[in-house]
This record gives structure tokens, sequence and C-alpha cells, in this order.
């Protein structure tokens, strides 16, 4: 009975030990910043310039290329800026963390002391901090990754992906950017206007409503935050529209 017993207190524990574990997603990743970045400049940017030329009295043509012209341009723009961002970065670590392993090779002592150094500063006994230094820095490999997190606090390996980031922003952007643009396909006058920035303030508080399910923050304020900032746009870019359109008549 006693087994029987132990062995449904262990069950138990190890039930209640699953729910305790838990999976953190990557915050780091440079791919899911730039897609939710390129829908939501996208939508805003587009939806301002769509309103903002339709404020200035132009044709339904005109408002019509310049969303098109908008969505291109603006989608080029942030495929090649994270695209350099990305790269600039990626090669900045991989430049570090080759000087890092040049220094492991020729310097081991050193970088063991770092090390140990670092442990130590972290509350760890010191004759303790030097041993958990020379074990980690008996496999090279090993070294390396750990030398990368606690001195630049980068994964080696994942210093960032330049292609998958542009590609993602691109497509990200021209999603966003077609939103406030689909009505001037279909229609044009007030009723494209009034279309534009309806689907542009839906699509801003459905990215809201994203952001919140990956943040973890509430769906109401940050869909709120999303809207308020089209809607000022909106606004902004329709007061200069009008006022350049009032200028030219």
């Amino acid at each position: 009975m006693a087994t029987s017993s132990d062995d449904h207190l262990s069950d138990e524990h190890d039930h209640d030990h699953s729910h305790m574990v838990h999976h953190h997603r990557d915050v780091q990743g440079g791919t899911v910043r730039a897609a939710v970045f390129g829908v939501s400049d996208g939508l805003v940017s587009n939806v301002a310039l769509i309103i903002g030329v339709a404020a200035a009295d132009a044709s339904d043509s005109s408002v019509l290329v310049a969303g098109v012209a908008g969505l291109l341009a603006g989608a080029a723009s942030m495929a090649s800026g994270e695209y350099v961002s990305v790269k600039a970065q990626s090669e900045l670590i991989e430049r570090e963390l080759e000087r890092e392993r040049i220094s492991i090779a020729e310097k081991p002592e050193l970088e063991s002391r770092e090390l140990a150094a670092i442990y130590a500063k972290r509350g760890v006994d010191k004759t303790q901090a030097r041993q958990m230094a020379d074990a980690v820095m008996a496999d090279p490999d090993v070294a390396l990754e750990v030398h990368a997190r606690e001195e630049l606090g980068v994964d080696p390996n994942e210093t960032g992906q330049p292609v998958t980031a542009a590609v993602s922003s691109f497509v990200a952007f021209s999603l966003g950017a077609l939103v406030p643009l689909l009505p001037w396909f279909v229609t044009d006058g007030s009723g494209a206007v009034v279309a534009s920035i309806m689907l542009g303030l839906l699509a801003a508080a459905l990215v809201g409503v994203a952001l919140a399910q990956f943040t973890g923050r509430s769906r109401f304020r940050t869909a709120s935050r999303q809207v308020i900032l089209g809607a000022g746009a909106c606004l902004l870019t329709w007061l200069i529209g009008s006022a350049l359109g009032a200028t030219v008549t």
C-alpha cells in the first residue's frame, strides 16, 4: 500500500510539474516583427495617402494611381530597409562571434576568468564560478555559445535572416496598403473615400487585436490605439490635402 501511495504522489507531482512547464515565444526573431510592422505601416500610410490625394479634389484615376504607387514604393522601401538592417546586424554579430572564437582558441585562460567573473557577479561562489567556467571552456563550441549569450547577449545560432525579413516585410506592407485601395477598383467619389476610411479603421482594429494576441496585452486597448493612430493620420492628410487643393484652385 505504501508503494502505491508513493507512486500516486509521484504521479501527482509529475502532473503538477507538467502544468508548471511553459514555453516562451521567440521575441528576438525579426520576421514576425517585420510582418506586423509592415502590415500596420502599409495600412496607415496608404489610407492616409489615398485620403490626402482625394481631399485635394484629384480625379478618381489619380487617386487610384497614387494608391498603387504608394503600395509599390512603400513595399519596396520597407523590404530594402529591412534587408539592410537585418543584414548589417547579422554581419556585426558574425564579426563579434569570430573575434570571440579566436579569443577562446588563443586566450582560453583569459576567457575562463571573464566567464567566472560574470558568474560571480551573479552571486555564485567564486570557487564554484571558476569550476563552472572551466567546465564550459572544455568544449570550444559550448564556450562560444555561452560567451555569446553572456557577453554579447545573442544566440550564435540565430543571427538573423535578411532575405526572409525583407520578403515578409514586402508582402505584409503590400497587404496592408491594398486594403484601403480596394474600393477604388469598384467605385469612386465620396463613396470610395468613405469605404477606404472604414476599411482602413477596421483593418487597423484587427491589427491591434492580432498584436494583443501576440503580446498578451488588452485587445481593446491595443485595437483602440491602432484605430486612433490610423484616424489621426487620415485626419492630418485630409486637412493637408484640402488645404493644397484650395490653394491650387
